[in-house]
């Protein structure tokens, strides 16, 4: 595992992100893990996290595209962060856009559009924080290619929680995958986070002790790909 991953694994336990215990998640499952990407709210995290997608789009798409959209609202700051450490880690110079919940109707910036306007032939690069199901891509991948021919390079989250998707036969990174066309990647994944932590210190405490590892595999063994 590269070490900015084990970097990022330890920066979302340490930003408060990334909990172990018990938690009910919106689909009604009981999770023994739960993140929650608004937590990052100073600009150390920011910065961080910034950086962390930069790199994983580097290694996962490369540095062949022009805009990075995200879909309102935590994808906003995410392609306004990932842009800026695009400009400092790599020297690339890319656009970022998103998309608002509600149209605007007046002004010179007028429509369901904010930040830099989409144009035909521009190759698009995704930022989420988590997949769970692709609800939110099936939102948004109509209103970014309707609003330019467009080519989606990729999409990119923060983590991969490999649970099984709608149709109950792959993950849901692997059902838009499939759907649309394009690859979808993580900065990590479940099954890293666990590698790392497991039986680790982080902060001067043991994050996932032999319970937690146990309750997660649980998890994985009713929700996880078969």
């Amino acid at each position: 595992m590269e070490d900015y991953k084990k970097e990022f694994i330890e920066f979302m336990v340490e930003s408060d992100v990334l909990k172990f215990g018990e938690f009910t998640l919106k689909s009604g499952r009981k999770s023994p893990f739960f993140m929650n990407a608004g937590a990052y709210v100073t600009g150390y995290q920011l910065k961080k996290l910034g950086e962390y997608y930069a790199r994983a789009i580097h290694d996962n798409f490369g540095l062949d595209f022009d805009v990075l959209f995200g879909p309102a609202y935590k994808g906003i700051p995410l392609s306004v962060v990932t842009a800026i450490a695009m400009h400092e880690l790599y020297g690339k110079e890319v656009r970022y856009c998103s998309n608002r919940k509600e149209v605007k109707d007046h002004g010179a910036d007028a429509g369901n559009l904010l930040g830099a306007e989409l144009h035909d032939g521009d190759r698009v690069v995704m930022v989420e924080d988590v997949t769970t199901s692709g609800k939110s891509i099936d939102e948004t991948y109509p209103i970014v290619t309707g609003a330019a021919n467009v080519e989606i390079k990729g999409l990119i989250v923060s983590l991969n929680r490999m649970e099984v998707g709608k149709g109950g036969k792959v993950t849901a990174q692997q059902e838009v995958q499939e759907k649309y066309g394009f690859p979808v990647a993580s900065i990590v994944s479940m099954a890293e986070v666990t590698e790392h932590l497991y039986n680790h210190e982080c902060q001067g405490k043991m994050v996932i002790d032999d319970k937690i590892k146990a309750a997660i595999d649980a998890y994985y063994e009713q929700y996880g790909v078969k």
